[in-house]
């Protein structure tokens, strides 16, 4: 899935897990400023437990963004399968800090928004006011302002059509 020159949407091949995996590092360590986690005795944060099953189960899909050519973040989208209901949830995204603040992490989702059409969800922690401003921005202009809202005692989450 390509954009433009500007930013690209690859899709993650197994052989390329452990980048995927170091890019982890930097992702847990923005979120620990919302979380508290802290680094185990190796200076790492720990492995992101669901990361096999991106190359397991049919219905996750991993990806790099890159933007003018250098990785720039990745997206993590899974297709979750509840009784009768079914969704797209964004269930990780990361952009790299240099590359913040620009319109790539916007025009990345609106890009994997597109291509995977249906309903969505998209869910942040409550304490994480950053994630909640960027996503509600971005998914306010993409759906033209037709999203719901709901917040619980822990997150917030968007639910939106892509069509």
């Amino acid at each position: 899935m390509e954009a433009s020159n500007e930013m690209t949407i690859l899709p993650i091949e197994e052989y390329q897990r452990s980048i995927l995996e170091n890019l982890m590092q930097f992702y847990f360590y923005d979120f620990s400023e919302f979380n508290g986690a802290d680094v185990t005795e190796t200076g790492l944060y720990g492995e992101y437990p669901y990361i096999d099953y991106y190359w397991i189960e049919k219905n996750r899909f991993p990806f790099f963004i890159y933007a003018k050519g250098k990785l720039a973040g990745f997206a993590l989208v899974s297709r979750i399968n509840q009784g009768d209901q079914s969704y797209y949830s964004m269930s990780e995204f990361f952009i790299l800090r240099k590359f913040r603040r620009n319109g790539l992490g916007g025009k990345a989702a609106n890009k994997i928004f597109e291509q995977f059409k249906g309903d969505w969800k998209v869910t942040q922690i409550l304490t994480n006011h950053p994630a909640q401003k960027f996503w509600r921005r971005v998914i306010h202009e993409f759906t033209n302002g037709k999203y719901s809202e709901m917040v619980n005692e822990k997150t917030v989450i968007q639910l939106f059509k892509s069509r």
